[in-house]
């Protein structure tokens, strides 16, 4: 790596985090808006749908009740969804006459879409008529992304709960206003949630990418396809001669916008940002990497903001930092050493005897390795799942980096809002480690931890953990999961171990060279993806409630201070800690094994 290589990690890193402080600040005051002057037309606009949907805008739901309003939705969306897909050649807008979906594959889609994992099994150009991209996949881009910041919020609501407002003294820089109160006598309303991190959030932030990225070429139109003539026309195997190419279009710009700032991830073409009308240029590229990570980094700032102390938010962005830039630069500096058996073979073709070492397999010559490496860890580090180059061609090292931050959990940033709410269970969990040390109750944000939140937050780490192992395991041992492998050895283990990582974390990328729109991947994968979010939103739900009963208990000498850079590092290191203890062992079967062997 040379100096421009540092350069551009170091320009994006600094751009991310000034984003990330004033938007964070914003969308406390959108979350969390009551009267406010500035937000009047915000209220108005909620009691409007209030009146039209019928539910009670000042409704303070349980966890209970919030759940079921959450699942239900939830599941009627995962419902039209898959409808769309099976009865697609009935509906407008499928100029190409495209198919209906398979069932398998439409469950798994509609799976996918509403848990905000966004695995496709199948290349959208080729299989999903305009109006299912975008009444179907479009529309549960932004509600899925939607569902993981409402949870969040009930959950800074149950570590708040019992303040009736913050005193000015109390309040950290950059806090909001003294009439936008955080203090809460329930839940809130997942109704309300919803719609203000949609229509206030996600919604005029996608709408300006949107227009931005159209500015740099990628494609918006209700146009089907292009006909455009070839340079050097040929003739096909029947003869026929072939002179012009049927180049598919549609509304890709809304959708690449939401799919950036939502983690969400799907793509309008199947090799998603890879393809030149998704992600054309330079700048379309630096900003679709901004999006990936903003909201989840801003989300930390909107924590600190809404619990009354900024330094608690910047403290669990530390945490995320401390993993994720040693994780860059491991990526980095193995992509740019390359596969040495492949340098040697050019060198020798060389007349100075010199090989170009960074590794340009599967990577697009528009971005080169250092932004094609960034982008593989961000997208992972987010539960994005987004790619603008080959993951499955990373040499073995800088490959294990972005299936290593899936299994962690997607909790370096993570999703929008579930990526935060996953390090604050991690969090909840340092805290209980730290108190056992010192023999005192351990103590988060004012709330006692004890046995109840304990096993709610193991589910939350164990659940995802036991599917990627189990389905991996379920994978391996039997045909219908080995034959749809493309190598073999600790590569071809890694192709199915990265497969169901993937899913069972929410994130949506993939190795290249799985076949996995088959039945069994269809249905494994998708069963994963749905108990992996719904059986994390549940807990945590649950944990949000129990908090919200308890009152606050005093600071004292005794208490662990959770907003100082040890608990910081102590937070990063328990992350990595649960990481490699779970993971490990089938690290070493696969990438690791295929390191030691490309490099014997």
């Amino acid at each position: 790596m040379n100096a421009d290589d540092w350069f551009q990690l170091m320009v994006y890193l600094t751009v991310l985090l000034l984003l990330a402080i004033p938007l964070g600040r914003w969308m406390a005051v959108i979350l969390f808006a009551k009267e406010h002057r500035m937000l009047r037309w915000q209220t108005s606009i909620e009691r409007a749908f209030a009146k039209v949907c019928g539910f009670n805008a000042d409704e303070q739901m349980t966890w209970r009740r919030y759940a079921a309003a959450l699942l239900l939705f939830n599941a009627l969306g995962l419902i039209a969804v898959y409808g769309l897909q099976r009865t697609q050649q009935w509906l407008p807008m499928n100029a190409r006459g495209l198919r209906p979906v398979s069932p398998d594959l439409a469950f798994n889609t509609a799976v996918s879409f509403a848990t905000n994992t966004n695995w496709q099994a199948y290349s959208g150009e080729s299989t999903m008529s305009a109006l299912t991209q975008m009444l179907a996949l479009t529309v549960q881009n932004f509600l899925s992304a939607a569902t993981g910041i409402a949870v969040l919020m009930v959950l800074i609501r149950g570590l708040i709960g019992g303040r009736r407002g913050l005193n000015r003294s109390d309040r950290g820089v950059g806090e909001v206003p003294a009439d936008v109160s955080p203090s809460t006598n329930g839940l809130g309303s997942f109704w309300v949630d919803l719609i203000r991190s949609t229509v206030f959030i996600l919604l005029p932030l996608s709408m300006l990418l949107a227009v931005v990225l159209v500015s740099q070429g990628v494609v918006q139109t209700l146009d089907d396809s292009l006909i455009v003539p070839l340079l050097n026309p040929t003739t096909a195997a029947d003869g026929t001669a072939v002179d012009s190419q049927s180049i598919p279009l549609g509304m890709a710009a809304s959708q690449v916008a939401i799919k950036q700032l939502g983690t969400n991830g799907g793509g309008f073409y199947g090799v998603n940002s890879a393809h030149p009308l998704e992600n054309p240029a330079p700048l379309s590229n630096f900003l679709q990497l901004l999006a990936i990570l903003l909201i989840p980094a801003a989300l930390c700032e909107t924590f600190g903001v809404l619990v009354g102390d900024v330094r608690q938010g910047r403290v669990l962005l530390a945490a995320m930092l401390l993993i994720f830039v040693p994780c860059l630069v491991v990526a980095e500096v193995a992509e740019h050493s390359g596969n040495p058996a492949i340098n040697q073979m050019i060198a020798q073709t060389q007349t100075d005897g010199v090989a170009p070492t960074a590794s340009m397999e599967g990577k697009e010559v528009r971005f080169g390795t250092t932004q094609s490496v960034l982008w593989a860890v961000a997208t992972t580090a987010a539960s994005n799942g987004s790619v603008n180059s080959m993951h499955d061609s990373m040499t073995p090292l800088g490959g294990l980096i972005p299936m290593w931050l899936m299994q962690v959990g997607e909790v370096i940033f993570g999703g929008v809002g579930c990526g935060l709410y996953g390090m604050i269970i991690f969090a909840i969990v340092a805290v209980f480690i730290a108190g056992l040390m010192v023999g005192r109750t351990p103590e988060y944000m004012g709330k006692k931890i004890e046995a109840r939140e304990m096993k709610l937050a193991a589910l939350v780490i164990l659940i995802p953990s036991a599917f990627v192992l189990a389905g991996t395991a379920a994978a391996v041992m039997t045909q219908a999961g080995k034959v749809a492998v493309s190598n073999t050895g600790p590569h071809a283990f890694s192709q199915i171990l990265y497969a169901v990582s993937s899913a069972a974390n929410n994130n949506g990328s993939a190795f290249a060279g799985l076949a996995v729109n088959s039945v069994f991947y269809n249905l494994l994968l998708g069963t994963a993806m749905l108990f992996s979010r719904y059986w994390l939103i549940i807990p945590v739900l649950a944990i949000a409630g129990s908090l919200g009963n308890k009152g606050r208990v005093p600071v004292t000498a005794g208490t662990l201070p959770t907003h100082t850079p040890l608990f910081a590092f102590l937070l990063a290191g328990i992350v990595v800690l649960v990481g490699a203890l779970t993971f490990l062992p089938a690290l070493v079967l696969g990438p690791v094994a295929e390191h030691f062997s490309m490099t014997r």
